[in-house]
C-alpha cells in the first residue's frame, strides 16, 4: 500500500496553520479545524491495523458569507496535502430519477483527477529516460539507419563463390569505417540537438492518434457509466492508430518525450495507486450545501415543492458521505475515508434544516467571520499571492514598475469595505473589482503611453480620484464595483 500522506507527515497541525496563513488572512478557527482533520489522516495511517478502518474522518461544515475564504481554505489544504481534491456545488445535483448529474459523479470526477495526478508523478520519475528515448527517435529521423535490404544484399553477395577471403575482409573494413562515420555523424547531431541548434528545423514524426476523446459525446448527463462503456468500446475498436505530423524539432522533442513516458509507466499501477489515494486521502469540497437544505419555503398550494427534490439530493448524498462503493471506469472506490468539507452561507436556512442523518455526518462546524477594512489591507499585502504582488508581477513583464504606497493600499481597503457595506457584501472578491477598476487605464496604456522603464506610484490621492466618485454613488458602484 503506498504511503499517500508522505508529503505532510512532518507537518504538525500548528505548522499546517502556518502554511495556510501564507495565503489566507484570519479565519483561525476554520484553519485550526482543517489542520487537525489533515493531520488525523496521517495519524490514522499510523494507527494499529485493527483500528485503522474503524477511525472515520471528521467531516467539516463551514458556515459563512461569500468571499470570506471557505473555498480557498479547502483548496490550499488539498495542495498542501497533494491530495486529490474536487470542488462541487450541491445545487448542481439532482436526486436519482431526475435529469441532471447524480451525486456519484463527484467521486468519479475525483478519481479522474487522482489518476491524472498519479500519472503525472509517474511520468516525472521516468522523464530523463523518456527524453533519452525521444532524442534517439529524432536522431533516427535526421540520420536514417542504413537500409536493411542493401545490407542483406551485400551480405549475400559476399557469400557467392566468386568472392575471395581478401575481398570479404576489405568489405568488412569498409562496413566498419562506414558505421564509424555514421556514429560520429550521429554524435555530432546529438550535440547540436542538445544545444538547441536544431530546434527550428522541421521534421516528420509518427504519433499515436487519440481516438478515445471523440467517444465522450456518447455519455449523456446522468448516465456516466454508459458513457464509460461506450468510450472504452469504441476506443478499443479504433486501436492505436498512427498519424504523421510535420513539426519543429523542439515540438517533436516534447511530443515524443510524452509518448515515450506513456510507454515507460505501468498504467495498471497508476490506477491502483490513484484508487488508493482517492480512498485514503481524497478531499471533496461541497459548496452551497445550504441550497439543498429544505428551509421553510413552500409552494402556494401548500406543497413542499422544490424542498422534496432538495431533500432527495441530501438523501443521495448521505450514503456517499457515510461510506459506500462507487463504480468508476478505473475501478471500485470506497468513500468511507474520503474527507468531506461542506460550506454554505446559510442566509435563508440554517444547518439544522439539513436532514438529521446528514447533519450527523458533519460533526465539526466552523463559523467564518465577515471581513473588515483591516482584513482587506492584510489580504492586499501579506499573502504570497496577494493581489498587489500579482499586479506588480504583471507589469514587471512589461518592464514597468508599480509601487503601492501604504496609504494607497489603506484607501483601497476602505473603499472595498464601504462598497460591501452599501451595496452587497461579497467579501474579499470585492478587492478584485476595485483594483481592476483602479488600474484599468494603466493596464491599457502600457506599453504605448507608458513605455518600458517607467515607474508608476499608487497613492491615496490617486485612489480617491479614480474610485471615490464611483464608490459614493450607490447606483454606479453596484454596476461597476
Amino acid at each position: 500500500m503506498p504511503d499517500v500522506t508522505q508529503h505532510v507527515e512532518d507537518l504538525t497541525p500548528r505548522q499546517i496553520v502556518e502554511e495556510l496563513d501564507k495565503y489566507i488572512i484570519g479565519q483561525n478557527d476554520a484553519k485550526k479545524n482543517v489542520a487537525i482533520a489533515l493531520r488525523n489522516r496521517w495519524r490514522r495511517q499510523n494507527a494499529p491495523a485493527e483500528m485503522r478502518d474503524e477511525i472515520m474522518p471528521n467531516n467539516i461544515i463551514m458556515i459563512g458569507p461569500t468571499g470570506v475564504g471557505k473555498t480557498e481554505i479547502a483548496r490550499r489544504l488539498a495542495r498542501l496535502a497533494r491530495a486529490p481534491f474536487i470542488k462541487v456545488e450541491a445545487s448542481k445535483f439532482t436526486e436519482v430519477g431526475y435529469v441532471g448529474r447524480d451525486v456519484d459523479s463527484m467521486i468519479r470526477d475525483l478519481t479522474d483527477i487522482a489518476v491524472n495526478m498519479v500519472e503525472t508523478e509517474h511520468k516525472e520519475e521516468v522523464q530523463d529516460r523518456a527524453q533519452e528515448l525521444a532524442e534517439e527517435r529524432i536522431l533516427d529521423i535526421l540520420i536514417p539507419p542504413e537500409d536493411d535490404e542493401q545490407s542483406r544484399a551485400g551480405d549475400g553477395a559476399r557469400d557467392e563463390p566468386g568472392f575471395t577471403i581478401r575481398e570479404t575482409e576489405e568489405t568488412q573494413v569498409e562496413d566498419e569505417q562506414r558505421e564509424s562515420l555514421r556514429q560520429r555523424t550521429r554524435q555530432k547531431f546529438r550535440n547540436k540537438l542538445q544545444r538547441g541548434d536544431l530546434d527550428d528545423r522541421e521534421i516528420e514524426i509518427e504519433v499515436t492518434s487519440d481516438s478515445q476523446s471523440m467517444m465522450q459525446m456518447f455519455g449523456p448527463m446522468g448516465m456516466e457509466e454508459m458513457g464509460v462503456n461506450l468510450e472504452e468500446l469504441f476506443g478499443n475498436l479504433g486501436g492505436n492508430q498512427r498519424k504523421t505530423r510535420r513539426v519543429t524539432v523542439e515540438e517533436a522533442r516534447e511530443i515524443l518525450t510524452q509518448e515515450e513516458a506513456e510507454k515507460l509507466i505501468d498504467q495498471d499501477q497508476v490506477k491502483e495507486d490513484a484508487l488508493e489515494r482517492v480512498q485514503q486521502a481524497g478531499i471533496v469540497f461541497v459548496d452551497e450545501i445550504d441550497k439543498v437544505a429544505a428551509g421553510t419555503r413552500t409552494r402556494d398550494d401548500g406543497g413542499q415543492g422544490a424542498g422534496v427534490s432538495r431533500q432527495g439530493v441530501q438523501r443521495d448524498l448521505l450514503p456517499i458521505v457515510e461510506g459506500s462503493t462507487v463504480t468508476t471506469k478505473h475501478g471500485m472506490v470506497q468513500t468511507d475515508h474520503i474527507l468531506f468539507i461542506a460550506s454554505g452561507a446559510f442566509h435563508a436556512t440554517k444547518p439544522s434544516d439539513l436532514i438529521p442523518e446528514l447533519q450527523g455526518r458533519f460533526p465539526i462546524r466552523v463559523e467564518l467571520n465577515n471581513l473588515d477594512e483591516d482584513d482587506f489591507y492584510e489580504i492586499l499585502t501579506k499573502p504570497k499571492n496577494a493581489l498587489v504582488k500579482q499586479y506588480k508581477a504583471l507589469l514587471r513583464s512589461e518592464e514597468v514598475d508599480i509601487e503601492f504606497k501604504t496609504e494607497g493600499v489603506s484607501e483601497l481597503a476602505r473603499i472595498a469595505a464601504q462598497v460591501n457595506a452599501d451595496v452587497e457584501n461579497i467579501g474579499a472578491r470585492r478587492l478584485h473589482t476595485v483594483l481592476t477598476t483602479l488600474l484599468e487605464d494603466l493596464l491599457f496604456d502600457v506599453p504605448e503611453e507608458i513605455p518600458p522603464g517607467s515607474s508608476v506610484t499608487i497613492d491615496a490621492e490617486m485612489v480617491r480620484d479614480r474610485l471615490s466618485s464611483i464608490a459614493s454613488s450607490r447606483d454606479l458602484s453596484q454596476y461597476i464595483l
